[in-house]
């Protein structure tokens, strides 16, 4: 959006670019397990249609972060914005924050006992109060666009990891999102599924998706990121884009981690 400015010493309107205001902000975020200081002092944007990938060593904060922004771990100090409000506590607001934010774990979490076109179907019945047969329609859509349309009347324990892990992420397009959050989508799949679900999510991103994907897929996070933020021990210890976070990372600490992981 543009505003309008009338210059002091000219009577010529000019237009003046106001930027975009990000998404989601931490401010001073920390949180403890205990005594256990799991995020220390973060700060960060993630901009709309960004793809920000969060990676560093295990035990680093990675999927504590994430699971911040829609409170599925509550933060110590500081606080997290979404779309310019603080995130609620509970109630009503916080189940309407998290059908604005969708999230996708490592390990599908789909109900067991409903078919693959009822677990997409629940939430936008159920919360959204969309009209069954068009919860229906659109959840077929969803599952043709990750490609699992043909399963639609199976239950969960018929397909493979990787069928259900993109009936996940069906089931939390099917919400509308603002926002996906990804949390190691693929640590539990096989390595001939893994490609399957990077593939949907490359798709995401190119249709302008603001997601924040924690994973330790490399190649994913060269192809697809905008943006690499690099954690370590409950900090944020280096952002940079792929090209230079993987070129030439600035901090020792990440250079020590790429050499590792790159050459493993």
């Amino acid at each position: 959006m543009n505003i309008k400015m009338l210059s002091p010493q000219s009577s010529v309107l000019r237009v003046v670019p106001v930027p975009k205001a990000p998404l989601v902000v931490f401010e001073r975020v920390n949180k403890y397990f205990g005594l256990h200081h799991v995020l220390k002092d973060v700060n960060l944007e993630i901009n709309r249609g960004e793809v920000v990938v969060v990676i560093g060593p295990s035990g680093s904060g990675k999927s504590t972060l994430c699971r911040t922004i829609n409170r599925l771990e509550t933060i110590s100090s500081g606080r997290i914005l979404l779309d310019g409000s603080p995130l609620p506590a509970e109630g009503k607001a916080l189940a309407h924050l998290r059908a604005e934010v969708g999230m996708v774990f490592q390990s599908f979490n789909l109900f067991s006992h409903m078919s693959v076109l009822n677990n997409v179907t629940l939430g936008p019945i159920k919360v959204r109060g969309i009209p069954r047969a068009q919860a229906e329609k659109m959840g077929r859509e969803l599952l043709a666009r990750v490609g699992v349309d043909n399963q639609a009347e199976k239950m969960p324990s018929q397909l493979s990891g990787g069928q259900q892990q993109r009936v996940a992420i069906a089931r939390a397009l099917a919400m509308e999102p603002k926002i996906m959050l990804f949390d190691e989508p693929t640590s539990a799949l096989d390595p001939e599924m893994i490609n399957e679900v990077l593939d949907v999510m490359r798709g995401l991103a190119v249709m302008g998706m603001t997601m924040v994907v924690v994973t330790h897929e490399m190649g994913f996070a060269r192809s697809a990121a905008n943006r690499i933020v690099f954690m370590d021990s409950g900090a944020i210890v280096e952002e940079a884009s792929p090209e230079q976070f993987f070129a030439a990372p600035s901090t020792a600490r990440a250079q020590d981690f790429l050499s590792k992981i790159l050459h493993h």
